[in-house]
Protein backbone atom coordinates (compact mmCIF):
# COMPACT_ATOMS: atom_id res chain seq x y z
CA UNK A 1 0.00 0.00 0.00
CA UNK A 2 1.06 3.54 -1.21
CA UNK A 3 1.73 6.51 1.62
CA UNK A 4 -1.22 7.36 3.87
CA UNK A 5 -1.97 10.43 3.16
CA UNK A 6 -5.49 10.93 3.95
CA UNK A 7 -8.11 9.20 6.05
CA UNK A 8 -11.77 8.92 6.10
CA UNK A 9 -13.79 9.43 9.64
CA UNK A 10 -17.19 7.80 9.73
CA UNK A 11 -18.98 7.60 12.50
CA UNK A 12 -22.79 8.19 13.51
CA UNK A 13 -21.74 12.04 14.60
CA UNK A 14 -25.07 12.28 15.59
CA UNK A 15 -24.36 10.76 18.74
CA UNK A 16 -21.90 13.16 20.90
CA UNK A 17 -19.51 10.17 22.57
CA UNK A 18 -19.07 9.23 19.17
CA UNK A 19 -18.28 12.33 17.00
CA UNK A 20 -16.00 13.42 20.37
CA UNK A 21 -13.95 10.06 19.49
CA UNK A 22 -13.77 10.88 15.79
CA UNK A 23 -12.65 14.19 17.20
CA UNK A 24 -9.77 12.85 19.41
CA UNK A 25 -8.72 9.73 16.21
CA UNK A 26 -8.45 12.77 14.21
CA UNK A 27 -5.88 14.80 16.27
CA UNK A 28 -3.55 11.91 16.22
CA UNK A 29 -3.72 11.53 12.48
CA UNK A 30 -3.26 15.29 12.33
CA UNK A 31 0.10 14.97 14.22
CA UNK A 32 1.26 12.87 11.41
CA UNK A 33 0.27 15.33 8.49
CA UNK A 34 -2.68 13.03 7.09
CA UNK A 35 -5.62 15.21 5.85
CA UNK A 36 -8.94 14.72 7.69
CA UNK A 37 -11.96 14.07 5.78
CA UNK A 38 -15.37 14.24 7.73
CA UNK A 39 -18.82 13.70 5.70
CA UNK A 40 -20.40 17.16 5.49
CA UNK A 41 -23.61 16.51 7.07
CA UNK A 42 -21.29 16.16 10.56
CA UNK A 43 -20.12 19.99 10.36
CA UNK A 44 -22.83 21.52 12.02
CA UNK A 45 -22.86 18.75 14.57
CA UNK A 46 -19.05 19.02 15.98
CA UNK A 47 -20.01 22.92 15.31
CA UNK A 48 -22.66 22.96 17.99
CA UNK A 49 -20.05 20.84 20.78
CA UNK A 50 -16.91 23.46 19.71
CA UNK A 51 -15.10 20.66 17.94
CA UNK A 52 -14.02 21.93 15.04
CA UNK A 53 -10.92 22.27 13.77
CA UNK A 54 -9.67 24.75 10.83
CA UNK A 55 -7.52 21.51 9.64
CA UNK A 56 -10.91 19.44 8.93
CA UNK A 57 -11.92 18.19 4.94
CA UNK A 58 -15.75 18.73 5.37
CA UNK A 59 -16.90 16.33 1.71
CA UNK A 60 -20.13 14.79 0.87
CA UNK A 61 -19.88 11.09 2.05
CA UNK A 62 -19.63 9.51 -1.55
CA UNK A 63 -16.96 11.72 -2.15
CA UNK A 64 -14.94 10.46 0.76
CA UNK A 65 -15.34 7.03 -0.65
CA UNK A 66 -13.21 8.02 -3.58
CA UNK A 67 -10.82 10.31 -2.17
CA UNK A 68 -9.24 8.45 1.50
CA UNK A 69 -6.89 6.20 1.20
CA UNK A 70 -8.14 4.52 4.27
CA UNK A 71 -11.39 4.58 5.78
CA UNK A 72 -11.53 4.63 9.07
CA UNK A 73 -14.79 3.68 11.18
CA UNK A 74 -15.99 4.23 14.82
CA UNK A 75 -18.45 1.90 16.07
CA UNK A 76 -19.60 -1.59 16.15
CA UNK A 77 -19.84 -4.48 13.67
CA UNK A 78 -22.55 -2.94 12.11
CA UNK A 79 -20.63 0.10 11.07
CA UNK A 80 -17.87 -1.56 9.69
CA UNK A 81 -20.59 -3.76 7.41
CA UNK A 82 -22.33 -0.57 6.23
CA UNK A 83 -18.66 0.99 5.01
CA UNK A 84 -17.60 -2.53 3.58
CA UNK A 85 -19.63 -2.47 0.18
CA UNK A 86 -18.32 1.04 -0.23
CA UNK A 87 -14.66 0.71 0.46
CA UNK A 88 -14.61 -2.76 -1.78
CA UNK A 89 -16.11 -0.89 -4.68
CA UNK A 90 -13.16 1.37 -3.98
CA UNK A 91 -10.71 -0.56 -3.21
CA UNK A 92 -9.96 1.65 0.04
CA UNK A 93 -8.97 -0.34 2.95
CA UNK A 94 -10.70 0.17 6.29
CA UNK A 95 -9.46 0.53 10.15
CA UNK A 96 -12.60 -0.50 12.27
CA UNK A 97 -12.25 1.23 16.04
CA UNK A 98 -14.68 -0.18 18.06
CA UNK A 99 -17.46 1.52 19.99
CA UNK A 100 -19.94 -1.12 20.14
CA UNK A 101 -20.00 -3.74 22.38
CA UNK A 102 -18.32 -6.82 20.82
CA UNK A 103 -16.24 -4.98 17.93
CA UNK A 104 -15.74 -8.32 16.33
CA UNK A 105 -13.97 -6.98 13.17
CA UNK A 106 -12.93 -3.61 14.75
CA UNK A 107 -8.88 -3.59 15.25
CA UNK A 108 -8.83 -1.04 18.59
CA UNK A 109 -10.60 -0.25 21.29
CA UNK A 110 -9.80 3.68 21.75
CA UNK A 111 -7.57 2.94 24.71
CA UNK A 112 -5.85 1.72 22.12
CA UNK A 113 -5.53 4.65 19.45
CA UNK A 114 -1.57 5.31 20.02
CA UNK A 115 -1.30 2.54 17.49
CA UNK A 116 -2.44 4.78 14.74
CA UNK A 117 1.28 5.64 14.79
CA UNK A 118 1.90 2.10 12.96
CA UNK A 119 -0.34 3.78 10.04
CA UNK A 120 2.18 5.95 9.28
CA UNK A 121 5.44 3.85 9.80
CA UNK A 122 4.37 1.03 7.72
CA UNK A 123 3.70 -1.46 11.10
CA UNK A 124 0.87 -2.94 9.44
CA UNK A 125 -0.94 -5.41 6.79
CA UNK A 126 -3.94 -5.79 5.11
CA UNK A 127 -6.29 -8.90 5.52
CA UNK A 128 -8.22 -9.56 2.60
CA UNK A 129 -11.54 -10.65 2.85
CA UNK A 130 -14.27 -12.58 0.82
CA UNK A 131 -17.43 -11.01 0.02
CA UNK A 132 -20.09 -12.39 -1.72
CA UNK A 133 -22.90 -10.73 -4.34
CA UNK A 134 -26.06 -11.40 -4.11
CA UNK A 135 -28.58 -11.04 -6.51
CA UNK A 136 -32.76 -11.16 -6.57
CA UNK A 137 -34.06 -12.67 -9.76
CA UNK A 138 -37.49 -13.16 -11.37
CA UNK A 139 -39.74 -15.59 -12.71
CA UNK A 140 -37.97 -14.89 -15.90
CA UNK A 141 -34.34 -14.92 -14.48
CA UNK A 142 -34.02 -11.04 -14.79
CA UNK A 143 -32.45 -9.25 -12.07
CA UNK A 144 -34.02 -6.98 -9.86
CA UNK A 145 -31.25 -6.46 -7.40
CA UNK A 146 -27.69 -6.96 -6.67
CA UNK A 147 -25.54 -6.05 -3.80
CA UNK A 148 -22.52 -7.34 -2.01
CA UNK A 149 -22.22 -8.68 1.46
CA UNK A 150 -19.25 -9.28 3.67
CA UNK A 151 -21.10 -11.19 6.47
CA UNK A 152 -24.46 -13.24 5.05
CA UNK A 153 -27.28 -12.99 2.54
CA UNK A 154 -30.25 -13.56 4.80
CA UNK A 155 -33.83 -15.37 3.59
CA UNK A 156 -35.66 -15.55 6.28
CA UNK A 157 -40.25 -15.45 7.74
CA UNK A 158 -41.87 -12.15 8.16
CA UNK A 159 -43.26 -11.27 12.05
CA UNK A 160 -45.89 -14.28 11.93
CA UNK A 161 -43.83 -17.67 13.92
CA UNK A 162 -45.25 -19.92 11.05
CA UNK A 163 -42.37 -22.08 9.29
CA UNK A 164 -41.80 -21.15 5.48
CA UNK A 165 -40.78 -23.67 2.62
CA UNK A 166 -37.21 -23.21 0.40
CA UNK A 167 -35.46 -24.92 -1.41
CA UNK A 168 -31.30 -24.79 -2.10
CA UNK A 169 -29.54 -25.70 -5.81
CA UNK A 170 -26.27 -25.23 -6.55
CA UNK A 171 -25.31 -25.05 -10.17
CA UNK A 172 -29.09 -25.89 -11.54
CA UNK A 173 -28.99 -28.87 -9.29
CA UNK A 174 -31.83 -29.10 -6.07
CA UNK A 175 -29.50 -29.37 -2.60
CA UNK A 176 -32.14 -30.12 -0.46
CA UNK A 177 -35.83 -28.26 0.25
CA UNK A 178 -36.33 -26.55 3.46
CA UNK A 179 -38.95 -25.77 6.28
CA UNK A 180 -37.60 -23.42 8.59
CA UNK A 181 -37.18 -19.77 9.69
CA UNK A 182 -35.26 -19.25 7.17
CA UNK A 183 -31.45 -19.54 5.53
CA UNK A 184 -28.39 -18.22 5.82
CA UNK A 185 -25.48 -17.94 2.95
CA UNK A 186 -22.45 -16.54 4.59
CA UNK A 187 -18.92 -15.73 3.95
CA UNK A 188 -15.85 -17.47 6.54
CA UNK A 189 -16.00 -13.99 7.98
CA UNK A 190 -19.91 -14.27 8.65
CA UNK A 191 -19.47 -17.35 10.30
CA UNK A 192 -18.67 -16.16 13.41
CA UNK A 193 -21.83 -14.29 13.36
CA UNK A 194 -25.87 -15.15 12.70
CA UNK A 195 -24.50 -17.79 11.24
CA UNK A 196 -22.72 -19.45 13.67
CA UNK A 197 -25.65 -18.46 16.37
CA UNK A 198 -27.61 -20.96 13.98
CA UNK A 199 -25.38 -23.47 15.04
CA UNK A 200 -23.01 -23.04 11.89
CA UNK A 201 -19.64 -24.12 11.67
CA UNK A 202 -16.81 -21.31 12.58
CA UNK A 203 -14.60 -20.97 9.33
CA UNK A 204 -11.22 -19.76 8.98
CA UNK A 205 -11.38 -16.89 6.89
CA UNK A 206 -7.97 -18.05 4.91
CA UNK A 207 -10.60 -21.10 3.18
CA UNK A 208 -12.37 -20.43 0.24
CA UNK A 209 -15.58 -21.72 0.74
CA UNK A 210 -19.53 -20.62 1.30
CA UNK A 211 -21.72 -21.66 4.14
CA UNK A 212 -25.31 -22.24 4.43
CA UNK A 213 -26.88 -22.87 7.33
CA UNK A 214 -30.77 -23.46 8.26
CA UNK A 215 -32.40 -21.49 10.69
CA UNK A 216 -34.89 -23.87 13.18
CA UNK A 217 -35.16 -26.17 10.63
CA UNK A 218 -38.54 -28.55 11.04
CA UNK A 219 -36.27 -31.61 10.46
CA UNK A 220 -33.69 -34.17 12.12
CA UNK A 221 -32.06 -34.31 8.95
CA UNK A 222 -30.87 -30.50 8.13
CA UNK A 223 -27.68 -29.51 8.85
CA UNK A 224 -25.53 -26.48 7.66
CA UNK A 225 -23.18 -26.95 4.50
CA UNK A 226 -20.02 -26.10 3.06
CA UNK A 227 -19.53 -25.35 -0.57
CA UNK A 228 -16.54 -24.00 -2.96
CA UNK A 229 -16.79 -20.67 -3.28
CA UNK A 230 -16.76 -21.52 -7.25
CA UNK A 231 -20.13 -22.91 -5.63
CA UNK A 232 -23.74 -20.78 -7.73
CA UNK A 233 -26.01 -20.89 -5.07
CA UNK A 234 -30.09 -20.32 -5.91
CA UNK A 235 -32.21 -19.69 -2.78
CA UNK A 236 -35.88 -20.50 -3.89
CA UNK A 237 -38.93 -18.76 -2.21
CA UNK A 238 -41.62 -21.86 -2.76
CA UNK A 239 -43.92 -20.75 0.04
CA UNK A 240 -47.55 -21.79 -1.26
CA UNK A 241 -49.16 -19.04 1.60
CA UNK A 242 -49.85 -15.45 0.49
CA UNK A 243 -47.09 -14.15 2.46
CA UNK A 244 -43.79 -13.10 0.75
CA UNK A 245 -40.52 -13.74 2.84
CA UNK A 246 -37.50 -10.88 3.28
CA UNK A 247 -34.03 -11.27 1.97
CA UNK A 248 -31.67 -9.24 4.34
CA UNK A 249 -28.09 -8.88 3.24
CA UNK A 250 -25.65 -8.16 6.44
CA UNK A 251 -28.22 -7.18 8.32
CA UNK A 252 -28.80 -3.54 6.47
CA UNK A 253 -30.29 -4.21 2.91
CA UNK A 254 -34.09 -5.71 3.13
CA UNK A 255 -35.75 -7.05 0.14
CA UNK A 256 -39.33 -8.44 0.16
CA UNK A 257 -39.03 -11.88 -1.90
CA UNK A 258 -41.74 -12.86 -3.77
CA UNK A 259 -43.22 -16.35 -4.55
CA UNK A 260 -41.00 -18.11 -7.28
CA UNK A 261 -38.19 -15.03 -7.05
CA UNK A 262 -34.76 -16.69 -6.22
CA UNK A 263 -31.65 -15.05 -4.69
CA UNK A 264 -28.68 -16.18 -6.59
CA UNK A 265 -25.24 -16.49 -4.12
CA UNK A 266 -21.90 -16.17 -5.49
CA UNK A 267 -18.43 -15.03 -4.63
CA UNK A 268 -18.12 -11.63 -5.69
CA UNK A 269 -14.87 -10.35 -7.07
CA UNK A 270 -14.86 -7.27 -4.79
CA UNK A 271 -13.04 -8.23 -1.67
CA UNK A 272 -13.16 -6.05 1.88
CA UNK A 273 -9.08 -5.43 2.98
CA UNK A 274 -9.23 -4.71 6.54
CA UNK A 275 -6.24 -3.20 8.14
CA UNK A 276 -4.74 -5.37 11.22
CA UNK A 277 -2.36 -3.43 13.60
CA UNK A 278 -1.13 -5.89 16.23
CA UNK A 279 0.27 -9.40 15.82
CA UNK A 280 -2.91 -11.45 16.92
CA UNK A 281 -4.44 -14.25 14.54
CA UNK A 282 -8.01 -15.18 13.49
CA UNK A 283 -8.01 -17.64 16.38
CA UNK A 284 -6.32 -15.24 19.31
CA UNK A 285 -9.49 -12.81 18.47
CA UNK A 286 -12.38 -15.76 18.41
CA UNK A 287 -11.03 -16.31 21.79
CA UNK A 288 -10.77 -13.33 22.92
CA UNK A 289 -14.27 -12.11 21.53
CA UNK A 290 -16.10 -15.00 22.03
CA UNK A 291 -14.82 -16.15 25.40
CA UNK A 292 -14.56 -12.95 26.82
CA UNK A 293 -10.97 -13.18 27.35
CA UNK A 294 -9.07 -10.67 27.99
Amino acid sequence: MNEIRSAGLLTNYNISEKAAAAVAVAEKLLKYGCAVLIPATAKEKLGRMRKMRREFRYLPLDDIYVEADILIVLGGDGSILETARHAAVNNKPILGINLGRLGYMAELEMDEIRLLERLFEGIYRIDKRSMLEVSVLDLEGQKKLTSFALNDAVVSKGSIARVIDLELWEGGSLVSPYRADGLIVATPTGSTAYSMSAGGPITDPRLKCICVTPICPHSLSARPLIFPDSAVLDVRNITDRERNLFLTIDGRINYELLRGERVRVTKSDKITRLITLKERGFYHVLRQKMSNEK
